[in-house]
């Protein structure tokens, strides 16, 4: 894969960027908390719960992965809108940016950034390198602010719509959706689950941001996950995801501490990825933190463009070359 950008992270957010790696990136939540990229991969298995919406009510759609590439030997992606089949081309990895609805200024720091804001030029961009980015957002009872995102949907056409109430305890809700429309490559472990990882107390405190109601269920310490800023799966590990019903699996009131009880539960590697929390731009990073100052970028609308001026940061490739 081709060089490109590396990711920066809003408080608890971060912008999404591909990187020439064997992963790709599977999940990300932006705004409200930006919280994780998910660099990943996956199959899609059966209907998303996922709309996109165009100016118009959202529609549910279906997509269907051919990861065998039986349909022409591309590995492409059909797309069915009612009794219509809508041939697409090849994805290699979906891109979601968690987001809220009073994110409007990170979106446009990302759109002046990581992201083209031009509806052509992102979708060259998806054809020209299999990336697809979409910020991904829930859906919400106050009328003018859904009005104010139709009107940002039918001029940027990068969103995501999903059938969930946007609030962040509900972040990991948003997550399972994301899930089946993810597709990485293959790794030398077959089920991986890579990210800066980390162990710490559990919040038992109702007042605090990051609040447990489940703490009973977890004891004193939370066990090995990585942040949640970012964070890759590998296609088996997702596939399997994808393939349980969401009322199967136990939701915490956190996204990465949700993530890593599931992946605790399954006979998964953990790859503790130092490369995806570094403190600044080098020829090796893909995400710049503020942490511990801050749970992703500090004043992260403007940082993200001060980053983005940085030669390091914006055109060095994050690998070094082979030559």
């Amino acid at each position: 894969m081709p060089s490109s950008p590396k990711l920066h992270h809003h408080g608890r957010s971060s912008p999404p960027s591909p990187r020439r790696s064997t992963m790709l990136i599977v999940s990300c939540c932006l705004l409200v908390g930006f919280s994780g990229f998910i660099i990943g991969f996956v199959a899609i298995l059966g209907p998303s719960r996922g709309y996109r919406c165009s100016g118009v009510e959202p529609r549910l759609i279906r997509v269907s992965w051919d990861r065998e590439g039986r349909d022409g030997g591309d590995g492409g992606f059909s797309v069915r809108d009612g009794e219509k089949v809508l041939r697409r081309h090849k994805v290699k990895a979906f891109v979601g940016i968690q987001t809220g609805f009073g994110s409007v200024g990170r979106r446009r720091s990302l759109r002046r950034t990581w992201m083209p804001s031009d509806r052509e030029k992102l979708q060259r961009l998806e054809e020209d390198t299999g990336l697809v980015f979409r910020f991904v957002i829930g859906r919400t009872t106050d009328g003018a602010k859904m009005m104010e995102l139709k009107k940002e949907v039918a001029q940027y056409d990068d969103f995501l719509l999903l059938d969930v109430e946007e609030e962040y305890s509900k972040l990991p809700y948003k997550t399972p959706d994301r899930l089946s429309l993810l597709l990485t490559k293959e790794r030398s472990h077959s089920q991986t689950y890579i990210g800066c990882m980390k162990k710490g107390p559990v919040f038992t405190d109702p007042k605090l941001k990051w609040y447990e109601p489940l703490a009973y269920l977890l004891g004193k310490e939370y066990f090995f996950h990585a942040y949640g800023p970012i964070y890759a799966l590998s296609a088996e590990v997702v596939a399997s995801l994808a393939a349980l019903r969401s009322n199967s699996v136990r939701m915490f009131s956190n996204e990465d501490v949700t993530i890593g009880a599931w992946m605790l539960a399954m006979n998964v590697h953990h790859e503790n990825n130092k490369e995806l929390c570094q403190p600044e731009c080098t020829p090796s990073s893909i995400a710049v933190w503020d942490i511990p100052k801050c749970s992703g970028l500090c004043s992260p609308e403007k940082k993200l463009l001060e980053l983005h001026q940085k030669e390091i940061c914006s055109i060095s490739p994050t690998v070094a070359s082979d030559n």
